[in-house]
Order: structure tokens, then sequence, then C-alpha cells
């Protein structure tokens, strides 16, 4: 796949989707091709699902476009295009998604076999973002579309820190800052910039935090009580796992947050010994060799041990 356009060339109707719990990336690539395809097919019905992103990202133009899909919607799309993961974590759209005429996925993680009728997969890229991009005519792209790919990718690279981060991530990237947007003020407020109450959790998490293996290994756990105590949900908690990744000495980061008793998210980070796609895919999960999630149930001692158990098999433990 070359150009987009030439994929949903005659649909009447296009949907957009992308995983649950969306990300800067997941955010950043769905609204980028929304905003996009809004203006370059005036005639057509774009519409985008997508749960609600967090506030840091109000500074992406038409973010109040983003719906959430209806269990009951039985509409049957012309083109579905999913982003940034595989058609099982689209959550409530993926109803829509296989009912579409034809479906697209675009995705950069390395466990994406392909779902769809067109697959346009990269496990080299630093983002879906970069891949968006990619499948865009430059000349007829705008500011607004500019400024939201630009924040998925240096979300997914740690804003150009991550190993990710390839020649062609910061050629893209220069070439989206010649639309003119302030980017210096988009990294300051929706990755650095934090709210009073999201330092306290994250001081939390940092202070309660553990080490083992020697020290190679941290982890920090926010239960259902403790955010609930500070008002918080796990948009809020963004941040809080590359700030254990950065402690000196460790190799692999673990966070988990509780969604609910005996259900925990988990993200983790890699300085490189340990590939944590692989960690993460044992559970069901995916993601890059340095930084990939999952969702596991149990207490978090057996949350944590099991992680560990699999850890150390790539650590030589």
């Amino acid at each position: 796949m070359k150009n987009i356009l030439e994929e949903v060339k005659g649909a009447k109707t296009v949907a957009i989707g992308g995983h649950i719990r969306p990300d800067g990336d997941c955010i950043g690539s769905c609204m980028g091709l929304y905003l996009y395809l809004k203006k370059e097919l005036p005639d057509t019905k774009v519409n985008i699902f997508l749960e609600k992103p967090a506030d840091v990202f109000s500074c992406i133009s038409r973010l109040e476009d983003i719906r959430e899909a209806d269990a009951e919607d039985t509409t049957a799309y012309d083109v579905f295009i999913a982003l940034d993961c595989t058609k099982d974590r689209l959550g409530s759209s993926l109803g829509l998604f296989e009912r579409a005429v034809k479906t697209i996925n675009i995705d950069h993680h390395i466990s994406n076999g392909g779902c769809a009728d067109v697959n346009y997969l990269r496990a080299d890229a630093s983002s879906a973002s970069e891949l968006v991009y990619e499948l865009l005519e430059p000349d007829k792209m705008d500011v607004e579309i500019a400024k939201a790919l630009y924040i998925g990718i240096i979300h997914d690279t740690g804003i150009f820190q991550y190993s990710n981060t390839l020649p062609a991530t910061l050629n893209a990237a220069a070439e989206l800052v010649k639309f003119g947007f302030d980017f210096p003020k988009i990294i300051e407020e929706t990755f650095y910039e934090k709210t009073f109450v999201q330092n306290q959790i994250m001081g939390r998490a940092l202070l309660e935090s553990i080490v083992f293996m020697d020290g190679k290994c941290i982890v920090a756990t926010v239960s259902k009580k403790m955010m609930d105590f500070y008002g918080v949900n796990g948009k809020d908690l963004d941040g809080i796992i590359n700030q254990l990744r950065n402690t000196k000495g460790v190799e692999c980061a673990i966070f988990l947050y509780e969604l609910e008793a005996l259900t925990y998210k988990v993200s983790m980070r890699s300085g490189g010994l340990v590939d944590v796609s692989k960690v993460a895919q044992f559970f069901g999960g995916g993601g890059h060799a340095r930084a990939a999630g999952c969702t596991m149930n149990g207490t978090v001692h057996d949350v944590i041990n099991n992680l560990s158990a699999q850890i150390a098999l790539q650590m030589g433990q």
C-alpha cells in the first residue's frame, strides 16, 4: 500500500478505529488520518471510534468528533481502518470492523500478523503515526494533520529517545515540523506536564516501588483504592512506567494498576536486555521489544511472580 486515498477510493462511508485505552500514538495516528480523509473526501461520511482520550490531547483539532461505538450499531461501512492494533483490541468497534465491506490494518507492532483485507505492517517503524504519514500526500496535508501525527510519533518514541527512532522517523518529524505548529509547547503539554494530583500519585507509586533480581528489575503498583483516593483514572498514570525505567541499574521496569478486583493492566519497559514484547505475548498482550503491555488476572503478588518468571528466563536467572 502506497496511498491511503487509493485504498478508500469510491467509498461512501469510512470508519477509523484504534485500540482500547488509546495512547498518544493511537490518538495521533487516528486523528491525523481522520482529519486528512475529512479534508480530501468531503462527500464521504468519515467517522472515528475511540475511547475518550486524555485531556492532554485536547490540542488536536476536532477531537470532539471522536465517538465510542454502540454495540447495537449494525452499520456496515464501506471501509474500516484499524490503526495501531489488531482487530481483537478494537474494543466496542470490533463489530463495525467485522461488518465492513473492506478492512485495512495499519500497525507497527511485531506481534501483528495482519487481520484485514489490506495490511500495512512494519515492525521497524517507530509508530503507527509514522506509517500514516507515509501513506499521505504531503502537499495535501495541513498544520492540524501534521500536529496530530507529530504527537503520535513523539509519544511512541519517548521524544526520540527510544531505540525505535530511526533516520526515517527523524526525517518524518522534520517534515511535519515545517508546517509551523509550536512543537516545543506540544512536547511540554502532552508529554511532560502533569497536574498536581498526577504528580502526587506518581510520587506515591515511586515511593512504594521495590527492586528485585539484584536491582535489575523494579515494580510499582497502584490499587483501585489508591486511584479512588486521589480521584484519578488510568489516563492519569501516564509517565510512571517511564520514570521507573529511568532508575539507575534497572534493566526492566514493571508498572501495574488495578482495573477491577484481581485484574491488572501491566506496562513494561526494557533497557534492551529483556524483550518485554515476548513477556507480554506470553500473557496475551503485545508491543515492542522495549515497551509492551498486557492485562493479567490474579492477586498483585501472583501477577508479579508470573511476570518475574518470564523475565528471569531471559536474564538467565
